[in-house]
């Protein structure tokens, strides 16, 4: 796998495709717009609902990554199984990963969905914490992508995709209860919590956990995934989801968070994952916490969601390439080995 096209070239697209670059690919990346010049890769436009542009351009390459939004992800996935290439994306969407994990039967390449930071980052770190345990009883996977210097009574703004948030805080969340798989309301259970002296609130929210409810059905009794965020912020959502009713007008809801709070340059990720269960015979309690901030990637400076996330897909292209990965079917985020990730050229950030 050497060849491998960037569809979507966002602040995360393209710098997946920058870190792809300095792993050692070849790299060509489309997008709808204009592309702009870029001294390290080849960019043209392309319009994905083009179906014979779409051929062409998967036919020159060995893999594709989607940077695109959630719901244009399964026609490209499609497609990529057609052209018989590796296929990777950042979704955190439920029903376009069913999609995929059902193309992957008959797949003669890699299926690679979710591979982002929340799905993604935090379900390897899960796993690995899972893993040290003898038994465990319950894990625990939190993840925030905030303003370091938040505003007004909300305190966020939009650095991530609008329709992605939108979409993970109206849809059912899938959990793990006392040994079953049950669906709970998005913006419930909340609780409070701190990283380095910082309050924050934790709310249920879709998608985070990815596959891992099935894989972990019958030894790990209780698992969910938690967004995080300043207090007070899911009760204004829920208000204006619910009580305003704009959960019948997703688009327009999307546009007026986004107008309201436009993204920032000093940003935080906040991630909390913890897993507690028996080692030798004592009860232990295993913690993975970091806030992880901007910083320089490929000679520019970078928010901490944009780098958390590339990173992520870029280490998971490189271990696949590099064999420690398979080469076809589906992959498990949570089948990744956190020590191999964090060896890679694009996973060491996450140690730095």
């Amino acid at each position: 796998m050497d060849r491998i096209a960037v569809i979507g070239l966002g602040k995360v697209g393209n710098l997946a495709a920058e870190l792809l670059v300095e792993a050692g690919f070849s790299v060509i990346g489309y997008d709808a717009a204009k592309p702009r010049r870029t001294p390290t890769y080849d960019r043209s436009i392309l319009d994905t609902r083009d179906a014979t542009a779409l051929t062409a351009a998967l036919g020159n390459v060995d893999a594709v990554l989607s940077c695109l939004p959630y719901h244009l992800n399964a026609a490209l996935a499609d497609a990529a199984h057609v052209a018989g290439i590796h296929y990777f994306d950042l979704t955190e969407d439920v029903p376009t990963t069913n999609h995929i994990l059902e193309l992957s039967q008959s797949a003669e390449a890699l299926m690679a969905p979710q591979c982002g930071l929340a799905p993604g980052f935090v379900g390897i770190v899960g796993a690995s914490l899972i893993e040290e345990l003898d038994d465990c009883r319950s894990c625990k996977m939190r993840v925030g992508a905030l303003p370091q210097h938040p505003t007004g009574l909300m305190g966020y703004s939009f650095n991530w995709s609008p329709e992605g948030v939108v979409n993970e805080y109206l849809n059912d969340c899938e959990v793990l209860e006392d040994g079953d798989i049950k669906f709970v309301s998005p913006m419930e259970w909340i609780e409070k919590l701190y990283i380095d002296g910082v309050e924050l609130e934790a709310f249920t929210t879709s998608g985070g956990l990815g596959t891992m409810c099935q894989t972990y059905l019958g030894q790990v009794p209780n698992m969910d995934y938690k967004t995080m965020r300043y207090p007070g912020h899911v009760q204004l959502m829920n208000f204006f989801f619910h009580e305003l009713l704009m959960r019948e007008r997703k688009r327009e809801a999307g546009e007026i968070l986004v107008h309201a709070k436009p993204p920032v340059e000093d940003d935080v990720v906040y991630i909390h994952v913890s897993a507690e269960g028996t080692e030798g015979g004592r009860l232990k309690r295993k913690e993975f916490v970091r806030a992880y901030r901007p910083r320089v990637l490929a000679g520019q400076a970078r928010t901490a969601i944009a780098w958390t996330t590339a990173c992520s897909v870029a280490a998971v292209c490189e271990m696949v390439r590099d064999g420690v990965l398979p080469n076809k079917g589906f992959l498990r985020q949570e089948d990744i080995p956190l020590p191999a990730f964090l060896a890679t050229k694009s996973g060491q950030n996450y140690s730095a």
